[in-house]
This record gives structure tokens, sequence and C-alpha cells, in this order.
């Protein structure tokens, strides 16, 4: 009896799992950087012991509130990446996995952009979806 994933290429799961990783990352940042700032709590320290001359003024002045949006609008495109990564490996909707893919290339990285050429290239293995 032959295997049913012997069909299955790896192009697909690893853009699918390149997008969750990207995903996990976009999540913990975006919450990250939200809550630290809604705190009041410093996002560096000028004085930091291990990075010396790392620091310095923050660039939206007092203005927060765009920096709180768009730490949770980075979040949320997390939340996107992985659903879609979630459906690249189950072979469930090409635009979906196309969508999570391109979700975890907007923060412009090396990881998305191989998820976005691995989700494109594995496109065949999506099983009676019409494109």
């Amino acid at each position: 009896m032959a295997s049913e994933s012997g069909d299955r290429g790896g192009l697909l799961s690893a853009g699918g799992i390149l997008s969750i990783i990207v995903g996990a990352f976009e999540i913990i940042g975006g919450a990250l950087v939200a809550t630290l700032l809604l705190l009041g709590l410093p996002l560096w320290h000028p004085d930091f012991p291990f990075a010396p001359g790392f620091g310095g003024g923050f660039p939206f002045g007092s203005n927060l509130t765009v920096v709180v949006i768009l730490a949770i609008v980075v979040a949320v495109l997390g939340i996107i990446a992985i659903v879609g990564g979630v459906s690249a490996i189950r072979r469930g909707s090409y635009g979906l996995s196309l969508l999570g893919a391109v979700c975890a290339l907007i923060p412009v990285n090396i990881l998305g952009l191989l998820a976005v050429i691995f989700v494109s290239l594995g496109r065949g293995e999506f099983g009676g979806e019409e494109y």
C-alpha cells in the first residue's frame, strides 16, 4: 500500500512552517512593544551595558499611539501568517496560504520571502482547487 504523503513535496510544508515561525515572532514582537508602551515602560535604555551605543531618542516623539497601533497591526499580521501557514501544511486553501506567506513577508525579512517563494512553488500541491 502506497503512502498517502508520497506525492507531497516539501516546498509547501517548508513555506507553511516558515509562515508559522515568522507569524509567531510577529505576534510576540508586536504584543511586547504594545504592552511595554501602554505600561509606560521604555523599549530600551541608552546605558544598556551589553550593547554600547544602542538606544537614543524615540523617533515618534510623544505620539506613542502611532507605535502602539503599528505594533497591534504587526501582531494581527502574525495571526494571519500563522493561519496561512497551517493552511499550507494542511493543503487547505492556496489563497489563504499565500496570504499568510505575504503577511509573513510584510515586515521584510528573508524568512517571509522564502515562505512566499515556497508557497508559490507548491501551488500544484493543492488538490481540486480552481486557480
